[in-house]
């Protein structure tokens, strides 16, 4: 039976997580396994791999066959370096403590680097952020100028309608004001024009009765005298009045002519 160490998918959609496990080659990649080794997230910068080194080692010993991603991993972990210092030791090449020495110096090495990626990642993480900050404080400011410069226009505007409002507030009433003393005396006017023929109507109307008691003969007179008792102004009504006994008395007299013609 051929045995592989590879990865098993974990984790949800678009944030994957991965087993690294020593199974069948037969079996589904999801699928039964022998042993489970370690896990290895990439969700983060840089990854995290839990690895247990010795147990990856000896299934690398006994001829497990590693696929790229899984052997990538190992050698970022030192599992494929340490197989060859000790094939080195097997081989008589070294001594087992030169070997160890190499080993710790590898690993020791290999921190330093993770540690400076992590320090450096930090660092432009940071600077990235300041230049962000930076930069919205920048639009900020540019709009808060923008939006104080377009209040103050508007305070602006409104102070000059406000002027404007005032002022012609102030001459509106010097300009109603003249045709109001001219208005006056016209409606003063009107009644005085209204009462003049009232007062020329009432001798017309005191004379009606004094000619209706004339005779058919003697009316044509009266009838003469009364269009001009109408026509004459409001000062003339006193002779008018006066004249109205007379045509009175011009029947009464002519009645006492009239009776000795028949006499005779």
């Amino acid at each position: 039976m051929s045995v592989k160490i590879r990865l098993q998918r974990h984790g949800k959609k678009g944030k994957p997580f991965y087993h690294i496990v020593a199974a069948d080659a037969r079996a589904k990649r999801d699928g039964r396994f022998i042993e489970k080794l370690g896990t290895y997230n990439p969700n983060v910068n840089p990854a995290v791999i839990n690895l247990d080194n010795e147990r990856a080692l000896y299934w690398i010993t006994v001829g497990a066959q590693p696929t790229d991603t899984a052997r990538a991993i190992l050698k970022y972990k030192g599992v494929m370096y340490k197989n060859h210092l000790d094939k080195g030791v097997a081989k008589g090449a070294f001594s087992q403590e030169e070997a160890d020495k190499r080993y710790t110096a590898w690993l020791s090495e290999k921190d330093a680097k993770i540690q400076s990626k992590v320090s450096t990642l930090a660092t432009d993480s940071s600077k990235a952020e300041a230049d962000r900050l930076a930069k919205e404080k920048a639009i900020s400011d540019a709009r808060a100028q923008e939006i104080a410069a377009a209040n103050s226009e508007l305070v602006e505007e409104a102070a000059a309608e406000v002027e404007a409002t005032e002022e012609v507030a102030e001459e509106a009433p010097v300009a109603e004001e003249a045709p109001a003393a001219e208005e006056a005396p016209a409606a003063e006017e009107a009644p005085a024009a209204e009462e003049a023929p009232a007062a020329e109507e009432a001798p017309a109307a005191e004379e009606a009765p004094a000619t209706e008691e004339a005779p058919a003969a003697e009316e044509a007179p009266a009838a003469e005298e009364a269009p001009a008792a109408e026509e004459a102004p409001a000062a003339e009504e006193a002779p008018a009045a006066e004249e109205a006994p007379a045509a009175e008395e011009a029947p009464a007299a002519e009645e006492g002519g009239e009776e000795p013609k028949a006499e005779a």
